[in-house]
């Protein structure tokens, strides 16, 4: 009895609503807009936020990243033309770390020396990483062809190359990839494997490899190049001398990270009284971004309310109205029977079938608008569940809240005079 009287009091209310359609859609316009504007900003947002994570994670969250950076004062007078830059990690850095701390499961250095690819008439600028096996660990990277360096062309001084997909394509066209000859600067290196890249920037920390690298063992890194660069421009001259520009820290534990990072960077303060390093923590960057994350969905989602509390000022305005116009209607209702509690009813089904209507239209474009953002814009968005069903109960609510009050005036008419209304 109850479901068959509800039933129809919904009918009643379309049937209602449809004698004004014009004036139903533009009051629906609201809470579309306003559902919409929800879904598509969270999404956005979302699709912002896991994007940041995503390339935060690919630093590992369970290691440390220390780089070499030129000194404030060393960068200033850099322009001189007879100076030697002498700053960075260096290798007794290396073995300090190593040695001193239990929490620490392995350490992965890394020398980046700029240089020039040849085969045959090919050329590509590349930024050598003389390093050791345990980088492709580290730094895990799909291996596409071939292999990765090992020990033993460490042990041999081999002169080998693990190139990016970037750089094969760019110098090994047409050519047989692996065995073959690059030459770099003035020596020969084989190709014994190529990998992906996925060099990306997070904020202020970048990834530790870029699409132009190439890997070479550590000791032949040193070996054939040296730690000194001479940089030439405009007559003038610099030289660098640069053990190590790059330690990659990799902790036993999540848990360690923050204090074995803290502690490591007391250890090298005593030895680099020029601050002549800086320290990447990926795990510390992981909770700004999680934290920046939740910041910004709150504040996208509050503007996206706006845009319902406005829809929902809309819908109660238009059920003024309706009250205004309907008065006769009332007071023969209640003349004949009706209860307050029946009228109440009867504008509220009114309200509550406005927006929610309303809200499933603007469900649709709010998934709509991601998919166009992603399809023509090339930026990830992430539409989630929950931000469906709360814009779907948030459009619900927006009907009771505000149809509550034009349902009760209507309720409270004096039956008497509702029906002298004309």
């Amino acid at each position: 009895m109850m479901n068959t009287r509800f039933i129809r009091n919904v009918r009643l209310g379309i049937k209602t609503l449809m004698l004004h359609k014009m004036r139903s859609i533009l009051t629906m316009l609201g809470m579309v807009f306003g559902v919409g504007a929800v879904i598509a900003m969270l999404a956005v947002g979302e699709g912002a936020s896991k994007q940041a994570l995503d390339q935060i994670l690919k630093l590992g969250a369970d290691n440390i990243i220390i780089s070499s950076q030129q000194p404030m004062d060393q960068a200033a007078s850099g322009a001189m033309r007879v100076r030697m830059n002498i700053y960075g990690l260096l290798y007794n850095d290396l073995d300090r770390i190593t040695q001193s701390f239990d929490t620490i499961n392995q350490t992965v250095p890394a020398k980046l020396i700029r240089g020039q690819g040849r085969v045959g008439g090919r050329t590509l600028e590349l930024r050598l990483v003389g390093t050791t096996p345990n980088w492709f660990e580290l730094v895990s990277r799909d291996l596409l062809t071939g292999r990765v360096m090992t020990e033993l062309d460490i042990a041999h001084n081999a002169n080998v190359v693990v190139l990016t997909e970037h750089g094969a394509r760019k110098l090994l066209v047409g050519k047989t990839t692996l065995g073959s000859q690059v030459r770099i600067n003035q020596g020969y290196f084989t190709v014994i494997g190529v990998i992906k890249s996925e060099s990306s920037q997070s904020g202020t920390m970048q990834t530790p490899d870029q699409e132009i690298d190439a890997y070479i063992p550590l000791n032949v890194a040193k070996e054939r190049f040296g730690d000194i660069t001479v940089t030439r421009s405009s007559g003038s001259q610099t030289r660098e001398l640069v053990e190590l520009h790059q330690i990659i820290v990799q902790v036993d534990s999540i848990e360690h990270v923050e204090s074995t990072a803290a502690a490591i960077e007391r250890m090298l303060s005593l030895h680099h009284p020029k601050e002549d390093y800086r320290m990447s923590v990926p795990l510390a960057l992981l909770r700004q971004a999680e934290a920046t994350q939740r910041t910004f969905n709150i504040v996208l989602g509050s503007i996206a309310g706006i845009s319902l509390l406005i829809g929902g000022i809309g819908i109660m305005n238009i059920m003024l109205a309706s009250v205004t116009e309907r008065t006769r209607e009332i007071g023969i209702r209640r003349a004949i029977g009706a209860r307050k509690k029946q009228i109440i009813g009867q504008f509220l089904i009114e309200t509550v079938v406005l927006s929610v209507t309303g809200g499933f239209i603007g469900i649709g474009i709010g998934i709509l608008i991601p998919w166009l953002i992603t399809m023509f814009a090339d930026m990830p968005t992430v539409v989630t569940l929950w931000s469906v069903l709360l814009s779907g109960v948030i459009s619900i609510g927006v009907g009771v809240v505000f149809g509550m009050y034009p349902a009760m005036r209507a309720a409270n008419l004096d039956p008497i005079v509702a029906l002298r209304h004309e």
